[in-house]
């Protein structure tokens, strides 16, 4: 089961998203909005299968309107440990899903990016595909051992950041500069800003965490 969950940050348009990931969503099974994501769901032309948060994100007449319309809101306190987002993976993998991808967890306050980054390592996922996506960036961690095939355009950035303790055993396929079973470090920036020269890049990692950055369209390198 792929399930989307509906982020209540920026949220990215559908023109966007269809341009940069053709296909995002044609297969998803269930949506969860988070909090206020209800509303980017609705921007996006989806009806989220249930909401889920602490509630002081949405609308009140939007509330109103999904619960009228028979979605089911789990409410939280805003007393709580997780934040919406985390509350919205936890109740989609309770669901049955395999496959996640969050939209609209990417830009808006540092402090959220950072902590919905860090969400693709949570151990209640084990292993299953997870993806960060906007209208141009995709986020996808590999939990070593682990190898990925990503889609994308030739000539787009694809940055490899290592993650927790950093990574082993990294090897490219489908990039211009290429890793051949070598270690990433936390820290130095040498798997920042490469580039795609296939349309599929191929990405595998002997052990440790690390994330793939894809970017979609032309950005400056820093």
């Amino acid at each position: 089961m792929h399930a989307l969950i509906v982020a209540a940050g920026r949220p990215p348009t559908r023109p966007a998203l269809d341009s940069a990931w053709p296909g995002w969503a044609d297969d998803v099974d269930l949506v969860i909005a988070a909090d206020g994501g209800a509303r980017t769901a609705e921007r996006l032309g989806l009806r989220p299968a249930l909401v889920v948060g602490d509630l002081d994100s949405i609308d009140p007449a939007d509330l109103e309107g999904l619960r009228a319309a028979g979605v089911p809101v789990e409410t939280a306190p805003a007393a709580k440990d997780e934040s919406d987002t985390e509350l919205a993976v936890g109740a989609a993998l309770a669901r049955g899903a395999d496959r996640l991808t969050i939209v609209g967890g990417l830009g808006g306050r540092p402090d959220h990016l950072l902590a919905n980054i860090g969400l693709l390592g949570l151990p209640s996922l084990g292993g299953r595909p997870t993806t960060l996506l906007d209208g141009s960036t995709r986020l996808t961690l590999l939990r070593g051992p682990a190898r990925v095939e990503l889609s994308g355009r030739v000539g787009d950035l694809v940055s490899l950041i290592p993650y927790g303790d950093g990574v082993e055993g990294v090897t490219t396929a489908g990039l211009h500069w290429p890793l051949a079973d070598e270690a990433l470090p936390v820290g130095p920036t040498r798997g920042l800003s490469n580039r795609r020269t296939a349309v599929l890049a191929q990405i595998s990692v002997r052990s440790g965490l690390l994330v793939a950055v894809e970017t979609n369209g032309d950005e400056s390198d820093l």
